[in-house]
C-alpha cells in the first residue's frame, strides 16, 4: 500500500469502506478532484480523503448527491437553507418512529382481538393515515 500523500484509488476506497466505482462516481458528479500522478494515476491524499469523509457524512443525514454538491457551492445563508430543511424532515421522521414505537409498546398489552376494536390502536392508524411520511402498504 502506498502513503496516505499518494495513495491510490483502490487503497483510498479501501480506507474509506467504500468501492472504487464510488469514487469514480463522486468525481464525475463534480464532488471530489483528486490530482492526478504523472502517469495519469489518480492521488488521494489525506485532504481528499477527509473530504470524501463528509461526502459520506452528509450522506448518512440523508442529503443526495445534488444536495451535498449545492452545498459546497453555496454561500452560508443558502447552506442554512438546505440544513435547515434537511432538519425539518429529520425531525418529522423522529417524530413518526417515535410514535410507531408508542403504537408498538402498545400493542404488546393490547388485549383486542382486533386492532380496530381497541381505541388506542385506531387513533394511531387515523393519524398515521393523515400523516405524508406513512408508508402506504398493500
Amino acid at each position: 500500500m502506498t502513503t496516505a500523500q499518494d495513495m491510490r484509488i483502490g487503497d483510498a476506497a479501501a480506507a474509506l469502506g467504500v468501492e472504487t466505482h464510488v469514487l469514480r462516481h463522486w468525481e464525475s458528479v463534480g464532488l471530489l478532484a483528486p490530482p492526478r500522478s504523472p502517469s495519469g494515476h489518480r492521488s488521494y491524499n489525506e485532504h481528499i480523503l477527509d473530504y470524501a469523509r463528509a461526502i459520506l457524512t452528509l450522506q448518512r443525514t440523508g442529503l443526495s448527491l445534488s444536495q451535498i454538491r449545492q452545498l459546497g457551492l453555496s454561500d452560508h445563508i443558502d447552506r442554512r437553507g438546505i440544513i435547515g430543511d434537511r432538519r425539518a424532515e429529520v425531525r418529522a421522521r423522529i417524530a413518526l418512529l417515535e410514535a410507531t414505537d408508542r403504537f408498538l409498546e402498545h400493542l404488546l398489552t393490547c388485549s383486542h382481538s382486533v386492532i380496530s376494536e381497541c381505541p388506542e390502536c385506531s387513533t394511531y392508524v387515523a393519524q398515521a393515515r393523515r400523516s405524508p411520511d406513512f408508508p402506504d402498504r398493500d
